[in-house]
């Protein structure tokens, strides 16, 4: 039901860590980046990105944070500190020059790789993503604002909180697919037709309940950075930045996107109509085509 990844791994972080990564597409490809969503990890890629990955010569990376997948789980001060392990293993693979896609909770990593690595990441997509929840630049309501109020519990519990998230999901994967059945009939209209399509439901089955080890942490360390200050100004990121956002979106409400359009100097919104928080992963064969279009006319 699913094309399965080319390639997968891992990398060492000269710290002694580990970050996992999954290659889909054409491995002579122009490189993409695929950040995952809260929650995620490298498998969480939609099968129509898998085929149009192949048929329009993407190299296609998907990369799973620390302590999603194997990725040995880590703490950063803030979304930033992600970006120097992110610089190794596209290092480590030998590529130079590279786009950066970001759905939802991979969001604030994609604007920082924008921002730290420009001009080798000349252009990024963001997909549904969130806004800063703290500060003067904060976008008000949505889940994320809630992770800001509960910041300093979040902060001293992380590690124990992240330890249960991950054992509590490893005890409910035989109920994976009742649960995401539930999940959808309690979604809007347009994630309920998404996750009602057996690829779909197959690939969040497949991403969330196989491969995380020791355990599923990555969650609840992007919630804490979530509700912190990201470590950079969206201000400075100059590069091109690409925003995709339904504009019934349940989760990350649109008008978080909007607001993002008043701090990034050079970003282009782009309405999913009737959308809900997933409407985006329907149209990944066209947001790679203008991604790949933005990537040219900015190194012209």
């Amino acid at each position: 039901m699913l094309t399965p990844p080319r390639l997968e791994g891992t990398v060492g972080l000269p710290d002694g860590r580990l970050l996992s990564f999954a290659e889909y597409g054409d491995p002579h490809g122009r490189p993409l980046i695929w950040l995952h969503g809260t929650p995620g990890g490298r498998r969480q890629i939609p099968e129509e990105a898998r085929v149009a990955a192949q048929d329009l010569g993407i190299r296609l990376v998907a990369v799973s944070r620390p302590g999603s997948s194997r990725s040995t789980p880590y703490l950063y001060d803030n979304v930033l500190g992600f970006v120097p392990d992110l610089e190794v293993l596209t290092d480590r693979l030998g590529i130079a020059e590279f786009g950066v896609i970001g759905l939802s909770g991979g969001g604030p990593y994609t604007l920082a790789a924008a921002h730290l690595l420009a001009p080798r990441v000349p252009a990024v997509t963001v997909l549904g993503g969130v806004a800063p929840s703290v500060g003067p630049d904060a976008a008000p309501g949505g889940l994320v604002s809630y992770v800001a109020l509960l910041q300093g519990p979040l902060t001293r519990l992380r590690v124990p909180l992240a330890f249960t998230v991950g054992t509590l999901v490893s005890a409910l994967r035989p109920l994976g697919r009742p649960a995401i059945s539930a999940y959808a009939r309690l979604s809007p209209p347009g994630d309920r037709a998404l996750l009602n399509r057996p690829e779909f439901r197959a690939m969040f089955l497949e991403d969330i309940f196989a491969g995380h080890r020791p355990g599923l942490h990555a969650p609840i360390y992007d919630a804490v950075l979530f509700g912190r200050d990201w470590g950079f100004d969206p201000r400075d990121v100059t590069v091109p930045v690409r925003w995709w956002h339904g504009d019934a979106d349940h989760i990350v409400p649109f008008t978080h996107a909007e607001h993002m359009m008043t701090l990034l100097p050079n970003a282009e919104l782009f309405v999913l109509k009737g959308e809900s928080h997933l409407g985006s992963l329907a149209e990944v064969a066209s947001i790679f085509t203008d991604l790949l279009a933005t990537w040219d006319r900015a190194t012209a």
